[in-house]
């Protein structure tokens, strides 16, 4: 099984685009599908809870309650692994911290920048060939 900890910028990204063939819109379908266990913990959920009703991106408020939730239900809930060195973008450090606690599984975001650069930190479109990979084994 895949693991992975979504950035929030990805849930965005995927719920705002026109385009379903998006590398965001399609780790989203991909996350209802089954196609990955989602990793989180409550300052994420709470992270996910608050951007996503945020009045400037239009996100029907039933469609993020429902992501929010299959992530609640049929993700795992997991601590935190410390990491000590300095991020570019402090606000970022749960969702890194958060995939260092699960072996193997992956960060999924659009701001590569803002995480140290690992083969744990992902792109999108990076994501979907790992899990299409893996799909072939």
């Amino acid at each position: 099984m895949i693991y992975a900890v979504i950035d929030t910028n990805v849930l965005v990204s995927a719920l705002i685009t026109h385009n379903s063939l998006s590398a965001t819109a399609k780790v989203v379908r991909l996350l209802l599908e089954g196609g990955f266990v989602p990793l989180y913990e409550s300052n994420i959920i709470e992270e996910y809870q608050e951007v996503l009703h945020r009045s400037k991106f239009k996100l029907l408020p039933d469609i993020a309650d429902a992501i929010i939730s299959y992530i609640k239900e049929h993700g795992i809930e997991t601590s935190r692994t410390a990491f000590q060195e300095l991020m570019p973008d402090e606000d970022d450090r749960v969702f890194y911290e958060v995939s260092l606690s699960v072996d193997d599984s992956f960060l999924v975001t659009g701001n590569l920048k803002h995480y140290p650069q690992t083969p744990k930190v992902i792109s999108p479109a990076d994501f979907i060939n790992v899990i299409m990979e893996s799909q072939e084994e």
